[in-house]
């Protein structure tokens, strides 16, 4: 994460190179953050992005398309409502669909993005904690931390119901192996197609 701020600091044409709303890493090859703007384009090229996961149902505008066309970067856009009046529920389908493009590492590195970068963004993020065996009450303060005074009891909830158990056909693909140091550092590694029982497999020391 270190190295990626310090990448923002190098300057571009006489400018700095600004980062998205809420940017952060959620671990190695995956990050979130707000909607970007054109002048976090420079930044985001920096991260070799192969992928964005996009959460609104508005359309991508005309110049992130050309930016995404131009870094030949592939859109994933999933819409998910995110009203207040009245109250929206995350529709579990979709986060599922969504995680499924996440969990792949064919498609890292990748950004997670809804407008804010807050509370769509955070249950995708809540989900794949869960998935990666995180204990719950450290998702729900990481959801917190990130939705800062605005999060939502509803998306606590939501992320506290979500069956991780929904993604087992995906993992007949997609096979999870631990690696790195301490207990926040994990990575998807793909497998070959024809694997056919996926495995945990304990991190090498």
């Amino acid at each position: 994460m270190c190295l990626i701020m310090e990448a923002a600091e190098d300057h571009v044409d006489g400018g700095v190179l600004a980062a998205p709303s809420n940017f952060s890493m959620v671990e190695d090859g995956i990050y979130r953050s707000g909607f970007p703007k054109p002048e976090n384009f420079g930044f985001l090229t920096t991260l070799n992005l192969r992928s964005i996961i996009y959460l609104c149902p508005e359309p991508y505008t005309e110049e992130n398309l050309k930016f995404l066309e131009a870094n030949n970067i592939k859109l994933f856009q999933f819409g998910i409502e995110g009203k207040t009046d009245p109250p929206t529920l995350m529709p579990k389908d979709t986060v599922l669909d969504a995680l499924k493009v996440l969990v792949d590492v064919r498609n890292h590195p990748i950004l997670i993005h809804c407008k804010a970068g807050k509370h769509r963004t955070g249950c995708l993020v809540g989900c794949l904690r869960k998935v990666q065996s995180w204990c719950l009450s450290s998702v729900l303060e990481e959801y917190q931390k990130n939705a800062g005074l605005k999060w939502r009891q509803r998306d606590l909830n939501f992320i506290e119901a979500f069956d991780t158990l929904s993604l087992r056909q995906c993992l007949l693909s997609i096979m999870y192996r631990y690696h790195g140091y301490g207990f926040k550092r994990k990575r998807l590694l793909h497998e070959e197609e024809n694997v056919q029982t996926p495995k945990l497999q304990a991190a090498k020391v």
